[in-house]
């Protein structure tokens, strides 16, 4: 455990990653309720000692007074008071931590369909999904179900990890067959990349260190296979889009004519030299600089945040997108797409809603509801006109602006968007874009 001293050099040793080109995944967790997931962080955290000593005593404290006889790690994610109290995770909890091949985000999410919308939300911008099932219950309900959604948000990689294995005294047997049900069911699904990996969260089984228990499991452990899954190729190198988020205009002594537009490159390379176009209006230019903070580099990314330097003063906002000119999108009005439904209020033909798309802002109109989709069997219900809380169709809409999209199968960021309710500011809605006109 982390000594006062070295959570200094800790923190140094983090600013310093940010610097450099140490990779970076993102995995969201995801399961029935009482799989394990907050325990298995916790373990991932502990025994890749990403815990400090005070964080690790707290929790030891808490177990005692609950009357435990083991130290609930579960107890390091789930952060609210009614979490800890119902044993459940019910808001998305993100912790950050790093190993020397890499650095990690990871999303708790939660396992009751009650909160599918948060499962969602940290699911969204996830390289890899962790699903999670008990080894005594076998698949349930809720892993297919958040299987479905991983698919749906096109998450490349995923993992079935099997937890509970001390419960069932490491049976080969079950994991074969939990592993060949999964893996029927998967055929049904989009998943490019599929691991099952047998774990004990609790005892720390396969977790970071390899079991002595169960012998004739020969694949790699968990952490070890988050820290080499390659998620570099997963983002679009080809199509570049780089929506514009500010621009960057410091009118100081050092920079007094400097002109840049900040942003996250959302696809492709950018360069400087490339020629490029600015939408919606289809001015043309040519890049001749690329800034991170106040470092010139190369070349630009995703996810990668950067100023981009053009060489004309043409009109760039907040909300335009950079592109090739070769190789740009298409400005479209009419959308199709997939939308998960995140309010109690039901979401109906004709109603009007704000849009988020990128950096640009909107309203829409949704045109129609086609179908619902149901997550557990992939039927699709084409006898319903609208969407309650927690459900997923496929809905046509209009806006008000054209939008700079992508299909989401191409592009993630480009693809996706949020519905705001215009009178509450409450996000309502993710859409993931099938066509767009």
């Amino acid at each position: 455990m982390a000594t006062e001293t070295e959570r200094v050099t800790a923190g140094e040793s983090a600013v310093e990653n940010l610097t450099t080109n140490m990779d970076l995944l993102r995995f969201a967790t995801a399961g029935s309720v009482d799989d394990g997931k907050s325990t298995l962080i916790g373990r991932l955290l502990l025994d890749s000692k990403s815990i400090f000593e005070d964080q690790l005593e707290a929790v030891e404290t808490t177990s005692k007074g609950k009357g435990y006889d083991y130290t609930d790690l579960a107890l390091l994610t789930d952060g609210l008071r009614s979490e800890r109290e119902q044993g459940i995770t019910i808001d998305v909890a993100y912790r950050y931590f790093a190993t020397p091949n890499r650095k990690f985000i990871i999303a708790d999410t939660p396992g009751h369909v009650q909160y599918t919308r948060n499962m969602v939300t940290g699911a969204s911008t996830a390289d890899l999904g962790l699903v999670l099932v008990d080894a005594r219950q076998g698949l349930t309900e809720q892993s297919r179900r958040h299987a479905v959604i991983l698919s749906l948000l096109r998450v490349p990689h995923l993992v079935l990890a099997i937890n509970k294995m001390d419960l069932v005294d490491f049976d080969q047997e079950i994991y074969e067959k939990i592993h060949a049900e999964f893996t029927q069911f998967a055929t049904k699904l989009n998943i490019p990349d599929l691991a099952v990996i047998p774990i004990s969260a609790l005892q720390g089984d396969n977790v970071v260190n390899r079991s002595t228990n169960m012998d004739w499991y020969s694949g790699p452990t968990l952490m070890h296979h988050l820290e080499h899954v390659h998620v570099a190729s997963d983002r679009d190198l080809v199509d570049t889009r780089f929506p514009v988020q500010f621009v960057v205009r410091p009118k100081s002594d050092e920079y007094h004519d400097y002109r840049g537009y900040g942003g996250q490159v959302a696809g492709g390379v950018l360069r400087p030299g490339d020629d490029v176009v600015v939408l919606p209006s289809g001015m043309t230019s040519r890049i001749v600089g690329i800034d991170v903070f106040d470092t010139e580099v190369g070349e630009a990314y995703p996810p990668m945040s950067v100023t981009v330097r053009l060489e004309d003063d043409v009109d760039v906002s907040r909300g335009d997108m950079i592109a090739r000119v070769n190789n740009a999108p298409r400005p479209s009005q009419d959308i199709d797409a997939m939308v998960c439904w995140m309010t109690t209020a039901p979401l109906m033909p004709r109603q009007k809603l704000a849009i988020k798309h990128t950096t640009r802002s909107a309203r829409a109109l949704i045109k129609d509801v086609q179908y619902r989709l149901d997550v557990n069997t992939l039927h699709r219900d084409k006898s319903t006109k609208e969407l309650g809380v927690n459900e997923i169709g496929r809905v046509q809409l209009r806006t008000t602006v054209p939008l700079l999209c992508d299909p989401y199968a191409k592009n993630r960021t480009t693809g996706s968007f949020i519905l705001i309710d215009e009178a509450s500011g409450v996000t309502v809605g993710a859409g993931m874009i099938l066509d767009a006109q």
